[in-house]
């Protein structure tokens, strides 16, 4: 058995790669098996940890003078889910490092605690990684020291600590054959019983991260040419992924057969180059234009001779999860073939046609909630106002008064308008509930600015479970829509009234698309189920930690070829 070779950790380093990969053309369907022979793997290092501020979890506790508080979520507190990263892949312009770097820009929103970029020049992938925002990790001097053509970016949420930095992405791994790079959006439910195998079999992990798991599947597998074996590791995965691969001589865009996180294509209108994003926001501020999504099940392939996609047989049903319209992605975006701007106004006009109370005004929870509170008050003929300021100033970490405030960290985020609010009957309108906590502060809040009456309105079904497909939630029992009805709820927010979007409304909205959406979180049936419904899932994207273990029936099908230059049906 080849042992592996992992590397300490640095900031950027690079890797020569070797030209041992077949140029076969495929010409007909094939079959693919899991070989039991191992080869040698290893990991490029990154950035030496750094220390980070501990969060505090419990805003309503005594605040310790001169204590570091790490404030985490966008809009005030922590009770909202966030999607664990983005993705970009750029194929064919000489500025690519440049152009991922903007592209991760219009991608922050998806993940604020790292980011990284790789890119291929002379044969050589060069990684840097980092923690932070984009601009934070990335200057000119860095971006110069990422020549090439083709590159693949990555941003995510992390835990804070010392394991954070190695969990950054793009990872990039080098074994006998040559190297590859690879950026994941989403989670993989069957991770914990591939690694076990793989570690039974001599492999050792440098981090704690599920996308690991795909570099050492490439590493084992016998299939040649090289694509075939990022064909082979995928055929293996169960769950969630949208990722993008990059060679010495190709870039590679992989969706899961169910399709559960977006990933589009687009082609720059200057020179064509080939550019895959999570969302068409990225697509906009690179000047590329949008041409189609990456199918649910599909891998495309580019390099110089052009685009080439294969397609996983059989061909289940999308189940895109619908949260990417109700809150993760840019209202500016096309995700999943709809614009979400319009996703998010209809969902305000249902609360207001289904929802109707006598106020004076409708104000929205800063950013997430603000298309849908626009819906709501065109629908009632009642007037939008910012009655929420949301501060843009507001780094991941601070410093602590000396002395308790009451919703501290709600305060420091969000700040009433008393001019909208005083004396007025107040719709408020935000997308989600999760734990409750932060919408009883908000809730308090607007009445301490003087509001005669809080009617809360959520542009989204009450949440009921877990995610277990890349979206960073809590555990079933610490959603309060699992445990509370909806007036109780509301009693304990302190609103006068609560009313969530219906979850038939919704499916009635999406009409004949309504069966491509996943709703897990809304009813508790999984489309990939978990290995085991007792256990908790991962924790700000700790993937050590999520707790899923076991084994799902694995995919026996195999992958067939589509043409070059033929788009693949859409399945």
């Amino acid at each position: 058995m080849a042992s592996v070779n992992l590397s300490s950790l640095s900031s950027s380093s690079t890797i020569n790669l070797h030209q041992h990969l077949h140029k076969t053309p495929l010409l007909k369907p094939f079959n693919l098996t899991t070989p039991n022979s191992f080869q040698s793997l290893s990991f490029l290092p990154t950035k030496n940890p750094i220390n980070i501020s501990c969060k505090n979890k419990n805003p309503s506790s005594d605040f310790t003078p001169n204590h570091s508080v790490q404030i985490y979520d966008d809009d005030g507190g922590d009770d909202k889910l966030r999607e664990e990263c983005g993705v970009v892949g750029i194929y064919g312009d000489p500025e690519a490092s440049r152009l991922c770097y903007l592209a991760l820009h219009a991608l922050q929103h998806r993940g604020q605690e790292g980011a990284g970029i790789v890119t291929v020049h002379d044969n050589i992938l060069k990684s840097i990684t980092g923690v932070g925002l984009v601009s934070e990790v990335f200057n000119e001097s860095k971006l110069n020291q990422l020549p090439g053509d083709s590159a693949i970016g990555h941003v995510r949420y992390s835990t804070a600590g010392s394991s954070m930095l190695k969990n950054v992405q793009p990872f990039v791994a080098g074994y006998r054959f040559g190297s590859v790079g690879v950026a994941h959006n989403g989670n993989l439910v069957n991770y914990r019983s591939l690694r076990a195998k793989l570690e039974e079999n001599g492999s050792i992990f440098n981090t704690s991260s599920d996308t690991e798991v795909v570099l050492h599947l490439i590493a084992i597998s016998k299939a040649r040419p090289f694509l075939l074996r990022i064909v082979n590791a995928c055929e293996q995965l169960e769950g969630a992924y949208s990722m993008v691969f990059v060679t010495e001589d190709k870039l590679v865009a992989v969706r899961d057969p169910h399709g559960f996180r977006p990933l589009v294509m687009g082609r720059r209108r200057r020179n064509g180059a080939y550019v895959f994003a999570s969302e068409t926001c990225a697509l906009d501020l690179i000047e590329a234009t949008y041409e189609r999504e990456v199918n649910p099940g599909e891998v495309i392939v580019i390099d110089k001779d052009g685009i080439q996609t294969l397609c996983l047989m059989p061909h289940f049903e999308p189940k895109s999860c619908i949260f990417e319209h109700i809150y993760f992605s840019q209202p500016n975006s096309i995700v999943f073939g709809r614009s979400v701007y319009k996703s998010r106004k209809e969902f305000g006009e249902i609360l207001a046609a289904e929802a109707p109370v006598d106020c004076d005004v409708v104000i929205a929870v800063p950013d997430s909630g603000v298309v849908a509170a626009l819906g709501y008050a065109a629908k009632a003929g009642v007037p939008f106002e910012q009655g929420l300021i949301r501060s843009h100033y507001v780094g991941r970490t601070f410093i602590e008064p000396s002395q308790r405030i009451r919703d501290f960290g709600v305060k420091l985020k969000l700040a009433p308008v008393k001019a909208v609010i005083e004396g007025k009957r107040v719709v408020v309108v935000d997308d989600s509930i999760v734990r409750g906590t932060t919408s009883s502060k908000i809730v308090r809040l607007l009445k301490e600015a003087g509001a005669k009456e809080v009617h809360m309105r959520i542009a989204s079904p009450p949440m009921v479970a877990s995610c277990y497909y890349g979206v960073d939630t809590p555990s079933s029992e610490e959603l309060i829509s699992n445990r509370l009805s909806t007036e109780e709820i509301r009693k304990y927010i302190g609103s006068d009234s609560l009313a969530f979007l219906p979850f038939d409304s919704l499916k009635n909205l999406l009409k004949e698309d309504s069966s491509a959406f996943c709703y897990a979180c809304f009813t508790g049936k999984y489309p990939v189920e978990p290995p085991s419904m007792e256990v908790k899932v991962k924790k700000v994207g700790d993937f050590v930690d999520d707790g899923v273990s076991g084994a799902l029936k694995s995919i026996e099908e195999g992958w067939v070829q589509v043409p070059r230059d033929q788009k693949a049906s859409k399945v």
